[in-house]
C-alpha cells in the first residue's frame, strides 16, 4: 500500500490510471486479476484514512473514470512543499541571499530521510526518488551559496567537506568548498580541492574539470580581489 499511496501522492488532485498503478505495483507481469487486486488495496487504504481524517476514505481516495485520485492539496504533501520552497528559495539566492537562506532551510526541514525510501521498486517511484534526492542536494548547494553570500564562510566549511566527500566529483560542491576555504584564509587548501577533484574526474569519468571550476582555480591562484 505504500507504493500505491506514493504513486497518488506524487500527483495529488490528479488521476493516476489503473495501468500505471498496476505496472508500478507488479511490473510488466501484472497479475491477471490486477484490477481486482488494485481495488482490494484501495479499499484497505481508504479504511486506514477513516480514523485520522474528518473525510471518508472514499472522499480522500476517489475513483475516477480511468483510475484513482488522491484528493488532497499539494501543500499537504511534503515533497510538493519541498519543491515549491526550493523553487522560491533558489530564485532568490543571487538577489536576496538572506531571504533565500530562510526559505531553503525551511525546504530542507521537509525531509526525514531518503525520498520514497520504502517504495523504490517500481520505475516511476524510483525515478521520482532520484529526482527528489538530486533536487535536495542542489538545494543544499544553493543554501550554502546563499550563506557564503552573506559572509558565513567559516560556518560552511565543515558541511561542505562532508557533502564533497559524499558526492565526489560534484563540481559545484568543489567550487563552493574552494571559495569557503579561500575566504577563510586557506588558499593552499582551496587549490588542493581543485587538484583532488580534477584527479577524481579524470580517473573515474575520463573528464576534465568544467570551465567554472577552472576559472575559480585561476582566480584563487592569483588572489583575485573579486573573490573577497
Amino acid at each position: 500500500m505504500r507504493t500505491l499511496l506514493a504513486m497518488m501522492a506524487l500527483s495529488p488532485g490528479r488521476p493516476v490510471s489503473y495501468e500505471q498503478l498496476a505496472d508500478e505495483l507488479w511490473g510488466p507481469r501484472s497479475l491477471a486479476n490486477s484490477r481486482n487486486a488494485l481495488q482490494a488495496n484501495i479499499a484497505r487504504l481508504r479504511r486506514l484514512f477513516k480514523p485520522i481524517t474528518d473525510a471518508s476514505g472514499e472522499e480522500i481516495v476517489r475513483t475516477t473514470y480511468s483510475g484513482y485520485q488522491l484528493e488532497v492539496s499539494p501543500e499537504s504533501i511534503d515533497s510538493h512543499r519541498f519543491l515549491e520552497l526550493a523553487r522560491r528559495g533558489t530564485s532568490l539566492v543571487a538577489s536576496a541571499p538572506q531571504e533565500a537562506t530562510g526559505i531553503l532551510r525551511e525546504a530542507l526541514v521537509q525531509w526525514r530521510g531518503p525520498a520514497l525510501m520504502d517504495v523504490q521498486e517500481g520505475v516511476r517511484c524510483r525515478a521520482a526518488a532520484t529526482h527528489l534526492n538530486e533536487r535536495r542536494l542542489a538545494v543544499q548547494e544553493d543554501l550554502i551559496a546563499a550563506r557564503l553570500a552573506v559572509g558565513q564562510h567559516h560556518d560552511t566549511v565543515h558541511e561542505l567537506r562532508q557533502l564533497a566527500t559524499e558526492n565526489p566529483g560534484r563540481e559545484r560542491l568543489s567550487e563552493l568548498l574552494m571559495l569557503a576555504l579561500y575566504r577563510t584564509g586557506q588558499q593552499s587548501e582551496a587549490l588542493s580541492v581543485f587538484h583532488h577533484t580534477s584527479k577524481w574526474l579524470g580517473s573515474e569519468l575520463g573528464l576534465s574539470p568544467g570551465r567554472a571550476l577552472r576559472q575559480l582555480y585561476q582566480a584563487i591562484l592569483v588572489q583575485d580581489c573579486m573573490l573577497d
